[in-house]
């Protein structure tokens, strides 16, 4: 073990460890340390030098704000200062919930500006923020040069702005798995490190590396010094160093020292998504991309020189054997994490990365030239630009056309496909770490088997019986879905989980093997229930669309004025299967909450009523108009709303299960007073903030 690399490895791990509360694992860095016998006690010393100084360093750092206001307020540009009165709060609990959101990124203050704010703008805008408007004027150059539907691609490539994607775009690129070249990370550092080196010469390693390194960092301070973005900028930095200094570089003490420096300068960055991310994904190309390219390689005849085909082919499938061998890599470790935050795990991953990282590469170099050139000759540029927009545009293309591929990413639900996964996982991660020949065709094999194994497994149980409901984590809103037979419908879709809740839901119902949605009922037009129908419609077909003749100003419903609406304006009985579906037809005035729909799910035996977020005024209604009968299981209205879920209902229905779908929240859902409300009423409350998806499957007839 490399004497910098003990010391910074060790440093990291004691601050993971005081993040995660896991101090009894740093026990283990003593194995490594003692496996060899040269230098061993310099080596125990440096790792308890590191944990010692990572856990005093740790308890030791704070402190940045965060302030909020109205949109006037938020113009500010950096520099400006303003002079505001405001209320404070402590950034470690967000919505209720402990969370590591704010602190990762080293924000320890949330400020909520009330009332006028004074604003002053300096006259010359300080060092430290001009990078900010550096990435102002590069963005205003992309949008510039390029035509509208390229330009948010060649943005995002640049900056890590995804604004101007559209959210059909974006699913795509995370459904195929190259949602990461969205996030300014060390493969930008590496296209932009290739750039100047191209420019300043191969042969003159020193001449390039005085180039590529003052232009990595500039960059780094206009994309915002992310942790992905310092880390690679760092071990860029120590391999172009070395021929400066006469010193061969070492990526594992490289990598280490790289985490060490972010987390020296915030230790609680730790529980960033992408600073994990972005060292797993270097730690994995580390261990085993070479092991992977050179299995694939291993049966290839040497390329040789000649200007024949041959020659050109076989240099063709050593690069595809290196690409994939890296993604592959990447994908090591990556894997659960992805799976842990996101819920997904993308199939196509390798094959998309394998067609569209050249691609990606062209299209940020050429977009950063561009912008540059706009910068001083505006029209050659935008010329320049028209002309590579079909960069962009084939790789958003070829991003949509995996995304409809069958099972381009699973939704990591219920024990056979977790269980199918995980054995996939371990079965590759041995094969990855024998030492010798391999032959990848086994483990292929055996792949396609547990993976097949699980994905019927995970549709027999989802048709285990006539009837199922799941309730979807989509974050604070709602989605539910429902099972009659052979028939699906799909009552609201919308949330504030990382993902779009439509997304969520087609690429949950895609997992079970549907591919069509015979009803979608939006029981009305707020965000947290409808925020994901447009996504789910561009993913999947939706037979009709239920939805109440309210709001006609909306904007929303303008929208869906496109596809096949079906506006309830009476209350609707319908048969589903071997089911039936009432629709109640909005039964209030005034607010779209008490403007909504309710359903009733009924069949063999079992019955589910959906209230959406109608208050007790109204449910007071549906209980003197509805004819409700007794039922097994509510979904509580309003998220779990004290001013939903009322003593009335619950004496009339008597459900025997209640599902809250709720998340992260300033409303405090769900409240005190509701639950108190069910625990006396005897029922039992599954929550999806607690749980995940939720899901009833009714397997008899009574």
């Amino acid at each position: 073990m490399r004497k910098l690399a003990a010391f910074a490895a060790s440093f990291s791990a004691a601050v993971f460890a005081w993040a995660y509360g896991a101090l009894p694992l740093l026990a283990l860095l003593a194995l490594p340390a003692l496996r060899r016998r040269e230098d061993r006690r310099l080596r125990c010393a440096l790792v308890c030098a590191g944990v010692i100084t990572g856990l005093l360093w740790s308890q030791a750092y704070d402190v940045l704000a965060r302030l909020y206001g109205e949109p006037e307020l938020m113009a500010a540009a950096p520099g400006d200062r303003v002079t505001v009165t405001a209320s404070c709060r402590t950034s470690g609990v967000v919505r209720g919930q402990v969370s590591g959101d704010y602190t990762a990124q080293g924000i320890y203050l949330l400020a909520y500006a009330q009332g006028d704010a004074e604003l002053t703008r300096p006259e010359r805008i300080p060092l430290r923020y001009l990078p900010a408007h550096w990435a102002r004027a590069l963005k205003e150059a992309v949008a510039g040069a390029f035509p509208a539907d390229a330009a948010g691609l060649v943005t995002a490539l640049l900056t890590g702005d995804k604004d101007g994607l559209t959210e059909t775009e974006y699913a795509a690129l995370q459904r195929t798995g190259l949602a990461h070249a969205v996030a300014v990370s060390g493969l930008h550092i590496g296209f932009l490190a290739q750039l100047a080196v191209a420019l300043a010469g191969s042969r003159y390693r020193r001449r390039a590396a005085l180039l590529a390194l003052p232009v990595m960092a500039v960059y780094a301070l206009i994309t915002g010094c992310t942790p992905s973005v310092i880390r690679s900028v760092i071990m860029n930095a120590l391999l172009l160093l070395g021929p400066l200094l006469d010193r061969e570089s070492d990526a594992p003490t490289s990598l280490s020292f790289a985490l060490m420096v972010l987390l020296f300068q915030n230790p609680h960055a730790c529980q960033s998504v992408g600073l994990q991310l972005s060292f797993a994904s270097v730690a994995g190309i580390l261990a085993f991309s070479g092991r992977i390219s050179g299995a694939l390689t291993a049966h290839l005849p040497k390329a040789g020189r000649g200007k024949g085909l041959r020659p050109r082919l076989l240099g063709l499938l050593r690069g595809a054997a290196v690409s994939l061998g890296t993604t592959v890599g990447a994908t090591a470790f990556t894997l659960p994490l992805g799976a842990w935050y996101f819920g997904t795990v993308s199939l196509v991953a390798p094959v998309a990365n394998l067609l569209c990282l050249f691609l990606i590469q062209l299209t940020f170099q050429a977009g950063l030239l561009t912008a540059l050139l706009a910068l001083a000759l505006p029209g050659p540029a935008q010329l320049l630009g028209s002309l590579l927009a079909v960069l962009p545009r084939l790789v958003l293309f070829l991003a949509r056309g995996l995304a409809r591929v069958p099972y381009a990413a699973l939704a990591v639900d219920g024990p056979y496909l977790l269980g199918g996964l995980a054995v996939l996982y371990l079965l590759w991660l041995c094969f990855l770490a024998l030492r010798g020949p391999r032959r990848p065709l086994v483990p292929l094999c055996c792949s396609i088997i547990v993976l097949g194994s699980a994905l019927v497994l995970h549709h027999a149980a989802y048709r285990m019986g006539p009837l199922t409901l799941t309730a979807l984590d989509v974050g604070q809103g709602q989605c539910v879905a429902l099972r009659a037979g052979d028939r699906v419908a799909l009552v609201d879709c919308g949330g504030s989980a990382r993902r779009n809740a439509g997304d969520l839901a087609a690429d949950y119902l895609s997992t079970v093997g549907v591919d069509r949605i015979d009803l979608l009922v939006l029981t009305h037009y707020h965000a947290d229930h409808a925020n994901g129908v447009l996504e789910l419609l561009e993913r999947m077909e939706v037979s009709a669309l239920a939805v109440p003749d309210v709001d006609r100003e909306d904007p929303f419903r303008q929208e869906l004025l496109a596809a096949a609406v079906w506006f309830v304006t009476d209350d609707q009985r319908l048969s589903f299967g071997p089911a039936e579906l009432t629709l109640y037809a909005p039964l209030g005035a005034g607010d779209a909450n008490e403007e909504g729909l309710s359903v009733l799910f009924q069949g063999a035996g079992f019955s589910a009523l959906l209230t959406g977020d109608m208050g007790s005024d109204i449910e007071k209604r549906l209980v003197k108009y509805g004819a409700l009968p007794d039922i097994d299981l509510l979904v509580a209205g309003h998220h779990g709303s004290r001013s939903a879920t009322s003593q009335l209902l619950l004496e009339t229905v008597t459900p025997e299960t209640v599902l809250i779908s709720c998340g992260y929240n300033n409303y405090g859902h769900p409240a005190p007073e509701t639950l108190l409300r069910l625990a006396e009423a005897g029922c039992a409350v599954y929550r999806t903030d607690q749980q995940g998806n939720l899901t009833v499957t009714v397997r008899g007839t009574s």
